[in-house]
C-alpha cells in the first residue's frame, strides 16, 4: 500500500515536471516564478526520493532521516543568533547529546522518557552549563535560543516518527502509513496554499510577518490538503470524516508553525533559514509547518484512536 502511495506522488511529480518545462519552454526567458517553479519543483524529487528510501526501509531508516533533519534544521536555527565561547558546551550538549538520545528513545520505544528528555531534562540543564560558563550577557536571549532549537527542531520534529510507536487496534505494523499522511498533507497544504496565493491572493494575513500569506491562499491550500487527506482515509486508521477533521487539524496547525517561523526570520533579518535546497530555502524553511502539525497529528490520534 505504502509503495502505491509513493507512486501517486510520483505520477503527481511527473505532472508537475511536464508543467514546469512547458512553461520554461514558452517563457524567454523565463520570468522569476517560473525559474522558481522548476527549482521547487527539481528539490521535491529529491526530498521524496529520499522521504520514500527511508519509510520503505522501515522504523530505523524513518528515524534516522528525521533525525538528521532535526540536525540540518537546528544547526541553521541556532547560526541566526551569534553565539559565543561560553555557548559552546551548552550547544555540544544540545547537538550531541540530546538529539541523539531524544531519536535513540524512539529506537528503543520508551516512550515515557521520550515524552520529557527535552522539555524536563534538557530545559533545566542547559541555562545550568550557560550559568556555569560564567557568561552573563544576553544571557536570557542565547539560552531561549538553543532551547527553542531543541524544541522545535528535535523535540516537535520527533513526534513525526515517534508515530510509529502508537498501537493501534487492527493497524498493527502499518504506521508507516500515518507518517506518511501526517507529511503529505502538511506539504500539500503549503504547496498549495503558495499555489493558490498565487492565484487568487488578495488580501494579506499578516503582512509583516509573510506578506505572502494571504486570505485567499490559506483557505485554498487548507481546503485542497483536507480534500487529499480525506481521500487517504483507506490507508489510515481513521473513517472518512475522522481523516477530513485531521487533516483539517494538521493543515491549520501546520499554517500556524509556518507564521510563527516566519516571523523568526523578519525579528532576525533573513529571507530563509538557509540555502541547502534551491527554490525552498534552508531545511527548517520546509519542516516550519511540519514541526507544528506533528506533535499535535501525534497526541490527537494517540488520545482518540489508541
Amino acid at each position: 500500500m505504502l509503495l502505491r502511495l509513493l507512486g501517486a506522488v510520483g505520477a503527481v511529480l511527473v505532472v508537475a515536471t511536464v508543467i514546469g518545462r512547458v512553461l520554461r519552454a514558452r517563457s524567454s526567458p523565463p520570468s522569476e516564478t517560473v525559474v522558481n517553479l522548476n527549482q521547487r519543483i527539481n528539490a521535491w524529487w529529491v526530498m521524496a526520493v529520499v522521504f520514500a528510501v527511508a519509510v520503505v526501509t522501515g522504523p530505523a531508516g524513518t528515524i534516522v532521516l528525521f533525525a538528521l533533519l532535526s540536525f540540518l534544521a537546528m544547526r541553521e536555527f541556532v547560526t541566526l543568533v551569534e553565539s559565543s565561547r561560553a555557548d559552546h558546551r551548552a550547544l555540544l550538549l544540545a547537538f550531541f547529546v540530546a538529539l541523539p538520545v531524544q531519536y535513540a528513545l524512539l529506537a528503543v520505544q520508551w516512550y515515557g522518557l521520550f515524552s520529557i528528555l527535552i522539555p524536563v531534562y534538557a530545559f533545566l540543564l542547559i541555562p545550568a552549563v550557560l550559568a556555569l560558563a560564567g557568561e552573563t550577557t544576553d544571557f536570557l536571549r542565547r539560552t531561549a535560543t538553543i532551547q527553542w532549537g531543541l524544541a522545535t527542531c528535535v523535540y516537535a520534529l520527533s513526534y513525526a516518527p515517534a508515530l510509529l510507536l502508537l498501537d493501534i487496534d487492527g493497524f498493527d505494523g502499518r504506521q508507516g502509513l500515518l507518517v506518511f499522511f501526517l507529511v503529505l498533507v502538511v506539504q500539500a497544504s503549503d504547496v498549495l496554499q503558495y499555489v493558490a496565493g498565487k492565484l487568487f491572493g488578495r488580501h494579506r494575513i499578516a503582512p509583516r510577518v509573510s506578506p505572502n500569506k494571504t486570505w485567499e491562499g490559506f483557505v485554498g491550500g487548507v481546503a485542497a490538503a483536507t480534500g487529499i487527506g480525506t481521500a487517504l482515509w483507506w490507508a489510515t486508521p481513521f473513517s472518512p470524516w475522522q481523516a477530513a477533521a485531521m487533516s483539517l487539524l494538521i493543515a491549520v496547525v501546520g499554517f500556524l508553525g509556518g507564521l510563527v517561523m516566519a516571523a523568526i526570520k523578519r525579528d532576525r533579518g533573513v529571507k530563509d533559514y538557509g540555502e541547502l535546497i534551491p527554490g525552498h530555502g534552508g531545511v527548517m524553511d520546509r519542516i516550519d509547518s511540519l514541526v507544528f502539525a506533528a506533535p499535535v497529528f501525534f497526541h490527537a490520534t494517540r488520545f482518540f484512536f489508541q
